[in-house]
């Protein structure tokens, strides 16, 4: 390629052109992005909706918590302080996927 061609576009020829379109086309689809993010306007702030759903995600897992306190099965749960952070992501990636996905 022609680098001179790249300092100086109006010399260039067609297929020098687009030779340079189709070089720069993977970079300009990497900085394509997302349309547009799920987000909340409260108070005049706007909240990411994943922030939302881990707030819920970690009351879910309170309740639950509460739930199998109230049950007796809470004893029965060894590790729990994997299992309680692990319920607050499972209870928050699955309200993302039924309110958003």
């Amino acid at each position: 390629m022609n680098h001179a061609c790249f300092h100086n576009l109006r010399r260039c020829t067609r297929w020098q052109s687009l030779q340079y379109f189709l070089g720069m086309l993977p970079f300009a689809a990497c900085l394509a992005g997302c349309d547009h993010a799920p987000e909340f306007n409260i108070v005049g702030s706007y909240f990411p909706a994943w922030l939302l759903c881990m707030a819920a995600g970690t009351a879910l897992s309170g309740l639950s918590y509460l739930g199998l306190k109230r049950l007796g099965v809470d004893r029965e749960i060894v590790a729990s302080i994997v299992v309680y952070p692990s319920l607050a992501l499972f209870y928050a990636c699955a309200l993302w996927l039924l309110l958003f996905r």
